[in-house]
């Protein structure tokens, strides 16, 4: 066992790098996950850029990883070798959200990468509960994918999305292409519109599961519904704007359902009477309430294919090109992988 392992730190804002750390020791209750496969999140960035409120420095990031156990705290029954994936969710258990099963909105949450250090890393020590076993029929890469999917589990759960509804995805990037391929091939929707800015992430979000595309750059969606029938009675907000609720409780079918994910501290103005008069549902979704074991059920049955969303594959010594290319290449990025 080295002494030392390499660790993706950002130092402080605008400060990303590769530094020697030495190897954690697990504590009771925990694991240490040799790292295998890691997945950049726009959060990730905006970690390294200073602009997510959560995250206090120094900081190994990373939440997106599955990796093998190579040993075990006081209290653990798992076995080394174990392959899993992490759930980043660190929840305490007992306070009102985790009695109520919503342990993503904790009173003392801690997310892996963000509160505490995460997985892009050699090494990372997380609670045992967190680490979840994949099967073999899955592969690495497709086992780096289950966070992402997770959230989209979430949001979609929530909505309880049926065969008849017409679904408004807005934003083509990798969560929403999550978001796409499980309303339509997990909850099989019978119209999923996608909406996004550029043309390149509409054509992916085609490949996804989209029945209709629409560059709302070019053409507003207020036309494009503008037949009463026509409208989404599900409306989810992939893209984090805050001019996009106003406009989706406008878009809304009387008695639709809306969903965001939005961390924007922006205020968005929303009219009382539109959400009143058509008795819209507005649901709220962070991270995910323990969905990993049901991404897991939904990949291995071959009814999500993760494989569709990674465009870039990079080793850790690389991770400058990595970011640069997720940050900015829109056109032809949507998922980056990491290999530790």
């Amino acid at each position: 066992m080295p002494q030392q392992m390499q660790s993706l730190v950002v130092e402080r804002p605008g400060s990303l790098g590769l530094a020697a750390r030495p190897v954690p020791e697990p504590a009771a209750g925990e694991v240490r996950v040799r790292v295998e496969r890691a997945g950049i999140c726009g959060s990730d960035v905006h970690i390294f850029h200073g602009s997510n409120p959560f995250a206090r420095y120094p900081r190994v990031i990373g939440h997106e990883f599955m990796g093998r156990i190579d040993a075990v705290g006081e209290g653990v029954a798992t076995k080394p070798g174990t392959r899993v994936v992490v759930d980043p969710v660190v929840a305490c258990g007992h306070c009102y959200a985790c009695s109520v099963g919503r342990p993503n909105v904790c009173a003392s949450l801690a997310v892996i990468g963000v509160h505490r250090d995460g997985g892009f890393s050699q090494f990372a020590c997380v609670p045992a509960g967190n680490a979840i076993a994949v099967p073999e029929s899955l592969t690495d890469e497709q086992a780096a994918m289950i966070e992402p999917f997770a959230v989209a589990a979430n949001i979609t759960e929530k909505l309880q999305p049926a065969q008849r509804d017409i679904a408004l995805v807005y934003g083509a990037g990798p969560i929403g292409i999550t978001i796409l391929q499980t309303l339509k091939y997990v909850f099989g929707v019978s119209e999923v519109i996608s909406a996004d800015f550029i043309d390149e992430r509409l054509a992916m979000a085609r490949a996804n599961g989209a029945d209709r595309t629409v560059n709302n750059r070019e053409k507003p969606l207020a036309e494009v519904f503008a037949d009463p029938a026509s409208r989404p009675t599900l409306v989810i907000d992939a893209a984090c704007h805050p001019a996009i609720l106003p406009e989706a409780i406008s878009l809304a079918s009387p008695a639709g359902r809306i969903g965001i994910l939005s961390f924007s501290a922006t205020p968005s103005p929303v009219t009382q009477q539109q959400i009143v008069s058509k008795e819209l549902t507005i649901f709220s979704s962070r991270l995910n309430q323990r969905k990993f074991p049901r991404v897991i059920e939904w990949m291995a049955a071959g009814r999500l294919h993760p494989e569709r969303l990674i465009t870039h594959r990079f080793p850790a010594a690389e991770y400058a090109r990595a970011f640069d290319v997720f940050e900015h290449d829109q056109t032809g990025c949507c998922k980056v992988l990491l290999s530790f």
